[in-house]
């Protein structure tokens, strides 16, 4: 029964994403053929006929822990004993753009595939506290912070505009709202928009999961997948975790107006995965 309940639980993710995806067939199929360019965050588990596209900020270092486990062949046994920045290495890991046109077709109609979610402001603040309120993360500062200070900041410091670490989340907001800002270049993965990243209105996912049931619905997976009996999802108290009361605090600030732009930049990922409009939200 268990079970049962579950697969209805996904039946009906599924079905969401379906009829978001319809409603806003014209703004969700732009592009009508996918490139292997947008294939590129699609791991793939030749083992066990499995695709995972990973969100960043949506508990992707312990997923791609978990395929490394699954497709290096006895090489891991443990998600936990390989360290975070050797998950992201990117050749530890196979990705669908890496295969020809038949070989992709195949195993997009074939293979098990699933993405986890998670609700879509609480991912922004993650991404904002983790990229630019840690120091040791200098390269974001660099490419990103000193461009959002410059473009958003009157009377910034030289010192800010070198080093851009010191990016207020306000600042932060009004460059993804910025029109410029999308013209220029696709937003960062940790920023982007999960239709962007793993396109659920040209690829049918078999599995939605949520990082508010990540452990439930990871092993759920792990279990359709045949290695449920050794393989557990990696389970440990994030006591620095971005939580929704810190996201109503970091949107204290944010005008109406701004909200209500952010709002629409990340509206198809609410609409598609069942999130409800933030309460702390002033949208006009």
């Amino acid at each position: 029964l268990q079970l049962s309940n579950t697969a209805i639980l996904h039946q009906i993710r599924r079905d969401q994403v379906t009829d978001t995806c319809r409603a806003n067939s014209v703004s969700s199929r732009k592009r009508r053929v996918l490139t292997p360019n947008d294939l590129k965050h699609l791991v793939v588990d030749e083992d066990h006929e499995m695709i995972y596209c990973y969100v960043p900020k949506v508990a992707c270092t312990n997923w791609k822990r978990v395929m490394m486990v699954l497709t290096g062949r006895g090489k891991y046994s443990d998600p936990m004993e390989i360290p975070a920045n050797e998950a992201h290495v990117s050749s530890n890991l196979k990705t669908l753009n890496q295969y020809s046109i038949p070989e992709i077709n195949h195993r997009l109609k074939n293979y098990m595939k699933f993405l986890f979610v998670r609700e879509p402001f609480e991912r922004l603040v993650s991404a904002y506290r983790n990229k630019f309120t840690q120091k040791y993360n200098t390269s974001f500062h660099k490419r990103y912070g000193t461009k959002i200070v410059r473009r958003q900041r009157k009377n910034a410091t030289q010192e800010s505009l070198r080093k851009g670490d010191d990016v207020k989340f306000e600042e932060f907001v009004a460059y993804l709202i910025d029109p410029h800002t999308q013209r220029e270049e696709p937003f960062n993965e940790h920023w982007q928009t999960v239709y962007s990243l793993c396109h659920p209105c040209h690829i049918h996912y078999d599995l939605i999961g949520k990082y508010e049931t990540l452990e439930e619905d990871s092993n759920y997976i792990l279990q359709l997948a045949g290695v449920g009996n050794y393989l557990k999802f990696p389970t440990y108290a994030k006591s620095t975790r971005t939580t929704d009361e810190m996201t109503t605090e970091f949107f204290q600030n944010i005008s109406s107006e701004h909200q209500t732009q952010l709002y629409e930049v990340y509206k198809l990922d609410f609409l598609m995965f069942n999130y409800s409009v933030p309460s702390y939200l002033k949208l006009e």
